[in-house]
């Protein structure tokens, strides 16, 4: 999108509205948002919230490790929480500070 001039506060909401979706307001609760997970099955969203679990243990705990060992399946899938944390990243958003900064410095070479 090429820096254009907000003429308006509606202008601007609709460039909210555009970029500002990686949270949205939950229905029940004011100054609450939700975010969204995208999991293949409940089985992928369990072994998510296991690995998420076994890393927090190993790195609060030193001797979690020893007591790791003798669990059937220690074995951590950083590939998957990775993958959880990228979509939790507000890309969007970014794009947003993109187009504000555009609009800055157009603004300020005029």
């Amino acid at each position: 999108m090429e820096a254009q001039r907000i003429e308006n506060s509606e202008d601007f909401k609709q460039l909210i509205a555009r970029y500002f979706t990686t949270i949205k307001p939950a229905n029940d609760k004011a100054d609450i948002y939700t975010t969204e997970i995208r999991v293949s099955s409940y089985c992928e969203l369990s072994y998510v919230i296991s690995n998420m679990l076994k890393l927090c243990v190993q790195v609060l705990d030193h001797e979690a490790l020893g007591i790791s060992k003798t669990a059937k399946d220690s074995s951590i899938d950083i590939a998957l929480i990775l993958k959880v944390v990228t979509q939790l990243l507000p890309l969007e958003e970014i794009e947003f500070l993109d187009e504000i900064n555009k609009m800055v410095i157009t603004d300020s070479l005029h």
